[in-house]
């Protein structure tokens, strides 16, 4: 059963999945999908066309701006930022100029993080809170500061994973691949 605040304004025409809660003074404008189970917080902005996949965390004073893909149980933290032009002006239209941002499948963005448009944040991968994103980040990546720089990698279950590639929580053991890791087997 969907939860949505009355003060909460969402078009007819977005698609809202069962089991998602929508908090209060949430806008999300048409042609936005919602998957299942998701949690939107209080101040909520989804710009039409922006796509959510199932059981989704988005915290409070968030903008989900145009051209944003989020895939299924991601967690975006406290006012994250995301923009869909690289070199905006009030007196320019660059409507077709929007560059698309895709958040993989588990990743995690903390509080006040500022996602530049066009980046791809790898699956299960994991951005400190105040981390300004400027280039792709890996699967599993753990990145900080700005701009972003690695300082390891995470488990699926967002613990650090050891310089021996295994969990130092759950015990999963992941090995190399390029400039990542991923699971072992």
């Amino acid at each position: 059963m969907k939860k949505i605040h009355e003060s909460a304004s969402i078009s007819n025409e977005a698609i809202v999945g069962e089991g998602t809660s929508i908090w209060q003074n949430c806008i999300i404008q048409e042609d936005v999908e919602i998957g299942n189970n998701c949690n939107i917080g209080a101040n909520v902005f989804i710009e039409q066309g922006v796509k959510i996949g199932n059981g989704v965390k988005i915290k409070n004073n968030i903008a989900i701006y145009k051209g944003v893909i989020v895939e299924d149980d991601v967690f975006i933290g406290p006012n994250a930022v995301f923009t869909n032009v690289i070199n905006p002006r009030a007196f320019i239209d660059r409507k077709q100029e929007f560059k698309q941002t895709i958040i993989c499948k588990g990743a995690s963005i903390g509080a006040n993080a500022t996602i530049i448009c066009g980046n791809t944040i790898g699956r299960y991968a994991m951005i400190g809170a105040g981390t300004v994103i400027v280039n792709n980040v890996e699967d599993y990546e753990l990145v900080v500061g700005n701009p972003q720089r690695r300082i390891g990698f995470v488990c699926e279950c967002g613990c650090k994973v050891s310089h021996k590639l295994k969990c130092t929580s759950c015990g999963k053991e992941y090995q190399r691949k390029k400039n990542s890791i991923m699971l072992k087997g």
